[in-house]
């Protein structure tokens, strides 16, 4: 199953006998499936079943379904606007009083705007059951070109994701590989500090110092964070190669993946793991920019 964004637009359209319908479905991010419709007058009776199919292919995002039916004026009849006409006759006679016009010729009249007026014939009890199904049937047609949109989407953040996953492996790998990280270079560290303290000549317990150093290089090793981030990583390539509505689930690993970024961060005394740790952090921002965009 292929990754899918939560962004996306379709649009179908059609003919139906005197009618004309237009679909326009758009996507943007959200948090669950957030589904608006805005129908016309009088064909709110298929919003329920419009929100089920929706329902049946979009999981997440937040959704907007506008349906327009025109009418084709092929059938429809003229009606004379009666107060309109009269209006025109009522003004045509004062001009005419005047003795300075001539007096209209009767299509002139006609000609006025409003006074001729299309009128739609009522739509019969088999045109609306048509209608309303070749409307659902584009309805159908334009989620199913929303989910297409959504999918070309998500398989171009796959491609975006999965080389972040890969710069944060070889970040953690570099971290692990860094002579700093190792326990005889921070037990040296740590030697060096405690002589230049002894070297004050003020009064320390040596035994006190060696309980603190031991604590302190425990607290300095990374390996642990390293793991974790390897495992990460891990469970990031595998749910990028399931696909699917995997969006929340990666939005919590790169929680975990921060988490152990500022870890290491908190733990470096070195310049060059520091730079790998805010490199880390740099590159998890990035990724988890992109993992909202996803289903």
């Amino acid at each position: 199953m292929s990754l899918a964004s939560m962004t996306g637009f379709a649009r179908s359209e059609g003919d139906c006998g005197a009618f004309r319908w237009t679909w326009e479905l758009r996507s943007v991010n959200g948090k669950g499936l957030d589904l608006r419709l805005r129908l016309p007058q009088g064909r709110e009776r298929l919003e329920p079943e419009a929100r089920k199919r929706l329902s049946a292919v979009l999981t997440r995002g937040n959704v907007a379904a506008s349906l327009s039916i025109q009418r084709t004026h092929a059938d429809a009849k003229l009606e004379i606007n009666q107060s309109a006409l009269d209006a025109a006759l009522e003004a045509v006679e004062v001009l005419a009083a005047t003795g300075r016009y001539e007096r209209p010729r009767p299509e002139g009249i006609l000609a006025l705007r409003g006074v001729l007026e299309p009128v739609e014939a009522n739509e019969t009890d088999e045109e609306s059951a048509k209608l309303d199904a070749a409307v659902l049937g584009g309805l159908d047609a334009a989620a199913a070109g929303l989910v297409a949109a959504r999918r070309r989407e998500g398989g171009a953040l796959g491609e975006v994701l999965g080389g972040q996953v890969e710069t944060i492996a070889g970040l953690a790998a570099a971290a692990r590989a860094c002579p700093a990280t190792s326990p005889e270079a921070i037990a040296e560290r740590l030697r060096q500090q405690i002589d230049q303290l002894m070297g004050t000549e003020r009064d320390f317990d040596p035994q006190r110092l060696h309980q603190e150093a031991a604590l302190l290089a425990t607290k300095a090793d990374i390996r642990e964070e390293i793991d974790r981030l390897d495992a990460h990583t891990s469970a990031a390539r595998e749910l990028l190669e399931a696909g699917g509505p995997v969006g929340r689930r990666l939005d919590f690993l790169a929680q975990e993946f921060n988490r152990e970024a500022n870890t290491i961060c908190s733990k470096s005394n070195d310049v060059e793991l520091t730079k790998i740790g805010l490199e880390l952090k740099v590159v998890i921002d990035r990724m988890r920019e992109q993992i909202q965009n996803l289903e």
